[in-house]
């Protein structure tokens, strides 16, 4: 993802308003992410549906890991010979 160019990606809402067409396909072969402000002040971001899918799938990333560092911290971990006992138990094999 490349990062937010202020200059370029602010638009007025009056002006999303009335080249609305032209914005949605810009932002659909750039993937650029665009803020709309409103009064000079920034209201909303527009973004096309694979940057938004990818910042969803960041953030799932992100609250998974710290899920897991969050039962690290509070001790719920299991060892890695102790799986592997569990695994050869539930699917047969030996362990090891």
């Amino acid at each position: 993802m490349r990062s937010l160019r202020v200059s370029e990606e602010f638009i007025p809402v009056s002006e999303l308003k009335a080249q609305t067409a032209e914005w949605l396909r810009k932002i659909a072969v750039t993937n650029a992410r665009l803020v709309v402000t409103q009064n000079g002040r920034p209201a909303g971001v527009l973004l096309s549906p694979q940057v938004f899918d990818e910042l969803a799938e960041q953030a799932r990333f992100v609250t998974a890991v710290a899920g897991g560092l969050a039962d690290a911290d509070a001790g719920r971990v299991t060892s890695h010979a102790d799986v592997v006992r569990r695994m050869a138990e539930r699917f047969g094999g030996s362990p090891g």
